[in-house]
């Protein structure tokens, strides 16, 4: 019997049609525009000004803060300026503009395809050097890695989880470098069980990658304490306290950590950016997004550096279908709609999905009938349909009461709602009013 996590939880269609899809390298653009804040937390502090020359890998902002990453180059050229640019929230905010002249990278950064085992660091050098690389979780919520790597004092971590499950529709950038890395994954999970002092480690992935499953856990052979465990497919296994019910059979507590369970939870992909941050010296400017739709020509996995735009990799993969109605950063489920295509890719691009017309147009709203469905796929426990009117009504009083801070934003209520009420859209407007309420009350 396979695990699953074990409150709520749906079965959307995969629709994984850019499976088994090589990874194929975008070459650089003409020009490059790189957000500071592509993380939680504080935007990164430029160190570059105009005119200045850089490098593939050089260092152009440090972190702003304890919470915050550094940024680097993913082209060579000349600074162009430091000015505004639209990102994917729909707001303008400051980036980097780089022209691109030649490829040229930082002679620190080892590119061969050697595979590099061997790690003489301590465990605090091991997270120095993934804080240096401006490494943050890549599964799509950007938590700076370094800050996961020093659990607060009083707790201890126990076990590493990694994230392989993908549970989002549509996307397979996990899965394709998996299946094309998965020996670099292995080095970054035992990087990261060093950096933490752990002797265990899970890698879930969930069962609708069978080929993935038996590639990683033949290599998993040669790396003792970590283990491979398939799991049932099951929207969204991908969170972070879901993750750990199905692996460790641990509840996290309402407001905790994960480490109050004993997990430090990490994405596939950050594993794979550890490696390559650790052992090959390579600050993390690219990452492999995934370009997909089911009109489409061409849906594929890209390996992308930071700053292209978003019309680049539609371009690369047949262009825009003519009956196109939205273009999702992200997946279906958690993924937002884009103002623009000429957005850049940032740290936390995993896919752009472009949804036809048909696919994108919502029913109209009706009245609740208090069928529950909503309450029943929910991963929290919570009761979406009474936060949405606590929202409605601003009885943030109520709201915060019934937990609404603890909604993950999965989409799986409003998915499941047979009335098309835009439960997810008013609960998120809800639980950031409440989260300025309690912050305001703490400070």
């Amino acid at each position: 019997m396979l695990r699953t996590f074990r409150i709520g939880g749906i079965h959307p269609p995969e629709n994984k049609l850019s499976a088994g899809k090589k990874i194929t390298a975008l070459a650089a653009p003409k020009q490059v525009i790189i957000p500071l804040s592509q993380h939680i937390g504080a935007p990164a502090q430029a160190v570059v000004k105009k005119g200045d020359l850089v490098k593939v890998g050089t260092l152009v902002a440090k972190a702003g803060g304890f919470v915050s990453a550094n940024i680097h180059s993913s082209v060579s050229g000349k600074v162009n300026k430091i000015d505004n640019a639209l990102d994917s929230s729909g707001y303008k905010r400051p980036a980097i503009y780089i022209d691109v002249e030649g490829d040229e990278w930082e002679e620190t950064i080892d590119r061969s395809d050697a595979l590099v085992k061997d790690c003489a660091l301590s465990s605090k050098e091991i997270v120095d050097k993934i804080a240096a690389a401006g490494i943050v979780g890549l599964g799509g919520a950007t938590f700076p890695t370094q800050v996961k790597l020093m659990p607060p004092p009083g707790n201890k971590a126990e076990i590493i989880i990694i994230n392989a499950v993908e549970c989002e529709p549509y996307l397979t950038s996990d899965h394709s470098l998996m299946m094309e890395k998965g020996e670099q994954i292995l080095v970054g999970v035992t990087l990261l069980m060093k950096a933490v002092n752990v002797n265990k480690a899970v890698i879930g992935i969930e069962n609708n990658k069978p080929d993935a499953i038996a590639h990683l856990t033949k290599l998993a052979a040669g790396y003792p304490g970590i283990e491979i465990m398939p799991l049932k497919v099951q929207y969204p296994q991908g969170g972070e306290k879901q993750l750990i019910d199905a692996v460790i059979r641990r509840q996290v507590k309402s407001g905790a950590l994960p480490i109050s369970a004993g997990a430090v939870v990490q994405n596939v992909g950050t594993a794979y950016a550890v490696y390559e941050a650790v052992q090959k010296n390579k600050p993390l400017f690219e990452r492999v997004v995934t370009v997909t739709g089911k009109a489409v020509a061409n849906p594929s996995n890209f390996l992308v550096r930071m700053g292209t735009s978003i019309s680049t990799l539609i371009e690369a993969a047949g262009g825009i279908p003519e009956n196109t109605g939205k273009i999702i950063g992200g997946g279906p489920m958690m993924g937002k709609a884009l103002v623009s295509a000429e957005i850049p890719v940032t740290k936390g691009s995993s896919g752009v999905l472009l949804l036809t017309k048909e696919e994108s147009v919502r029913k109209p709203m009706q009245d609740c009938i208090r069928c529950a469905k909503c309450v029943n796929v929910c991963p929290m426990g919570l009761n979406p349909a009474f936060l949405m009117k606590f929202t409605v009504y601003k009885d943030w009083e109520k709201a915060e009461a019934n937990y609404i801070q603890d909604c993950i934003e999965c989409g799986s209520c409003s998915y499941t709602c047979p009335a098309n009420r835009p439960l997810l859209d008013q609960i998120r407007l809800g639980k950031g009013k409440v989260m300025g309420i309690i912050r305001a009350r703490k400070s």
